[in-house]
C-alpha cells in the first residue's frame, strides 16, 4: 500500500512558514538558537505546533536539533553550498531542457520575474526568485525529479541568504533569469539549460570561492567553446 502523508495542522503550517520565512530571509541568522518556549510566545502558540514545526525544518535541512545544543539554524559553509548546488547543478538545467521540450507552460515564470523586479524589499525577492527556479523545474513531466529538486529547495535559498547578506547582487542574477526564460520561451532547450546551468555555477563560486574549479560550465559550453 502506498503511504499517504499526514496532514499538518494549520497551526503548526503557520508556525512552520513563518520560521521558514524568517530564516531564509536573514531574520534568524545561521548558528541562532531557535528556543521552543520564546518562539511560542511570539506567535501565540503552545510549545506542540512549535516542536513539529522545528521536526519538519530539521528534515528539510534548514535547522538542527542536538541533544546538546537544541535547534539552532544550519550552519552555512562551502561544503554545504557544494553538496547542494552540485545536486542543483546535475538536476535543474536537465529539467529545464525538459520542460522546454515537452512545450510546457514556463507563465509561472514570467510571473515569478515580474514580481522579483517588483519587490519592495530582500525578503519579497528573494521568495520570488525562489518561485522562479521552481516553475522553471516543476513542469519537466517527472514528478519525482521535481520532488527531488523541492528537497533542496530550501538549503538553496538558505546559502542564498547568506550569500546576498553578504554581496547582494539582485541585477546581475535579475538579468541572467531574463537571459534563462528568453530562451526557454523561444523553444531552445538546450541554450536556456547552459545558461541555468551557468547561473548557479557562477553564483556558488562568487559566494564560495574555495569552491572554485568544482563548479565549471556546463559540458556542452565547454564543446562549443572548443575546450572538450
Amino acid at each position: 500500500m502506498t503511504s499517504v502523508p499526514t496532514p499538518i495542522p494549520s497551526r503548526t503550517q503557520y508556525v512552520l512558514e513563518e520560521i521558514k520565512r524568517r530564516i531564509l530571509t536573514g531574520r534568524f541568522t545561521p548558528g541562532q538558537a531557535l528556543v521552543e518556549t520564546d518562539l511560542a510566545a511570539q506567535f501565540g502558540v503552545s510549545k506542540t505546533p512549535v516542536r513539529e514545526a522545528l521536526k519538519t525544518l530539521a528534515g528539510t535541512g534548514l535547522v538542527v536539533m542536538s541533544q546538546y545544543k537544541g535547534v539552532t539554524v544550519r550552519m552555512v559553509d562551502a561544503d554545504m553550498a557544494r553538496a547542494v548546488y552540485d545536486v542543483r547543478l546535475l538536476l535543474e538545467p536537465e529539467a529545464l531542457k525538459r520542460a522546454v521540450r515537452r512545450g510546457a507552460s514556463l507563465d509561472a515564470a514570467r510571473d515569478a520575474l515580474a514580481r522579483a523586479d517588483q519587490a519592495d524589499d530582500t525578503a519579497e525577492r528573494s521568495l520570488a526568485n525562489r518561485e522562479f527556479h521552481r516553475a522553471l523545474y516543476v513542469p519537466c513531466g517527472n514528478p519525482l525529479l521535481g520532488r527531488m529538486l523541492d528537497e533542496v529547495r530550501d538549503q538553496a535559498a538558505l546559502v542564498s541568504a547568506v550569500a546576498w547578506a553578504a554581496d547582494p547582487s539582485w541585477e546581475r542574477e535579475a538579468s541572467e533569469h531574463r537571459e534563462i526564460l528568453r530562451l526557454a520561451l523561444g523553444g531552445d532547450a538546450d541554450g536556456a539549460a547552459r545558461a541555468l546551468h551557468s547561473h548557479i555555477a557562477s553564483f556558488v563560486r562568487r559566494a564560495f570561492p574555495e569552491v572554485g574549479a568544482d563548479f565549471e560550465a556546463a559540458p556542452e559550453a565547454q564543446k562549443e567553446d572548443g575546450q572538450a
